[in-house]
């Protein structure tokens, strides 16, 4: 978890930051304040791992608080001035949000700092082993009696079990075939597919990004849930070699 401070001269607008961080898993809100001294004081304790910081305040302005902090802590600007864009970023901050901030960029901004304070190690190639010739592929229950589907491994993105069903998802289309997960799971190599979630398994091969507990394929947002975590991680930093 990353912690998180909001600093704002106006108490609404730090109270929005904070709605923000708590909807937000990987970050932890410590505290608010109107007092960038406060904030300054937190931070020199090493109490905060990430700053949301007003800029326009009184006493201390924004960009004279990141000089003093000295890089303690990581730090996102939020401002309504957009002039003050150029002289933040050559001090070093994470990012720089103009208000009124959506939460869709806020969250950007934060996995931003994620990846530089807690970073999530990418996929290699090497890591990946392949699938044997000859057995590439899985024919999977169409919607008629004694009709098959044919699917190449390496065109499966993910794949999501809902009830007594599930989705095979492509590049290209999605198929809905009547099975259990479970049992699809049973049949899939591994690697490259491995569940993630009571509800979905994916390629590993076709991971855009790694945020936190969530899996990116394409657009699509994945959960890692609680039970499959430890070994989908284990995986992602060691490589698995073996089914």
């Amino acid at each position: 978890m990353i912690r998180c401070l909001a600093v704002d001269d106006e108490s609404y607008a730090s109270d929005i930051i904070a709605a923000f961080i708590n909807k937000t898993p990987f970050l932890e809100l410590v505290g608010t304040t109107t007092n960038a001294f406060e904030a300054l004081n937190m931070v020199q304790e090493g109490k905060v791992d990430l700053v949301f910081l007003d800029i326009q305040m009184p006493e201390l302005t924004g960009i004279q608080f990141l000089k003093i902090c000295g890089g303690k802590c990581k730090v996102i600007l939020t401002t309504a001035y957009p002039e003050y864009a150029l002289e933040g970023f050559e001090l070093d901050v994470v990012d720089y949000l103009l208000k009124p901030i959506s939460y869709e960029r806020f969250y950007k901004a934060a996995s931003k700092a994620q990846q530089i304070i807690n970073p999530v190690p990418v996929v290699q190639p090497e890591m990946i082993q392949q699938v044997a010739p000859g057995n590439d592929f899985i024919f999977i229950k169409g919607d008629t009696k004694n009709k098959f589907i044919k699917v190449n491994y390496d065109d499966i993105l993910y794949i999501e079990g809902l009830k007594n069903y599930v989705s095979v998802y492509t590049a290209t289309q999605r198929i809905i075939t009547y099975q259990a997960l479970r049992e699809l799971e049973t049949q899939l190599p591994k690697p490259p597919f491995y569940r993630v979630h009571k509800s979905y398994i994916i390629s590993i091969e076709k991971i855009k990004m790694i945020d936190g507990n969530t899996v990116f394929i394409n657009d699509e947002a994945i959960p890692v849930g609680e039970t499959y975590k430890e070994e989908f991680f284990k995986v992602i930093r060691e490589g698995k070699k073996h089914g």
